[in-house]
């Protein structure tokens, strides 16, 4: 076993993993943050995403020990004291899900894609979520959000930040 400390949404935990572990299981099962869904367990789509020190991750290929002293921010992270994050509330505005399940780690990898293209393309938003994908949507809505959550961002001066 290995003792680790990881920052998860601002809040410290101190744990003992096995070295096997892999930190979708340790967000999940001990840390309680069933946001991030366990879809492939493969890496191959990313609906696991989370964003590790600053850039984002699939956490089903991030093993426990890797992110020993890491921040960690899952999507139920992102919410403010004044309600959703505007990438959250544009998904929700534009109907950018059916089932749902990827979701979050759309969300996620959108936040992470405005990091360097604050107003990206529609061609720009397909290529930075190529590595997540969605069974349901056709995409449409999906992009029509992260361009419209970008938006929102801008006009809070939020891009950037979570």
């Amino acid at each position: 076993m290995a003792r680790i400390t990881v920052t998860v949404d601002g809040v410290a935990y101190q744990e003992e993993v096995e070295p096997r572990l892999l930190l979708v299981h340790l967000l999940r099962d001990r840390i309680g943050k069933t946001g991030t869904p366990i879809g492939c367990d493969t890496g191959n789509c990313g609906a696991c995403t989370i964003m590790l020190d600053g850039r984002s991750a699939k956490s089903c290929s991030v093993l426990a020990v890797q992110a020993d002293g890491a921040e960690v921010l899952t999507v139920e992270g992102l919410a403010g004291p004044d309600g959703w994050h505007p990438m959250q509330r544009a998904f929700h505005e534009e109907h950018a899900l059916q089932c749902g399940y990827c979701t979050p780690g759309m969300i996620m990898a959108a936040i992470d894609l405005l990091k360097d293209d604050p107003d990206p393309s529609e061609d720009a938003v397909r290529a930075g979520l190529e590595g997540n994908l969605c069974r349901c949507t056709g995409y449409s809505n999906i992009v029509r959000a992260v361009r419209g959550g970008a938006r929102a961002m801008r006009d809070a001066g939020a891009v950037g930040d979570r």
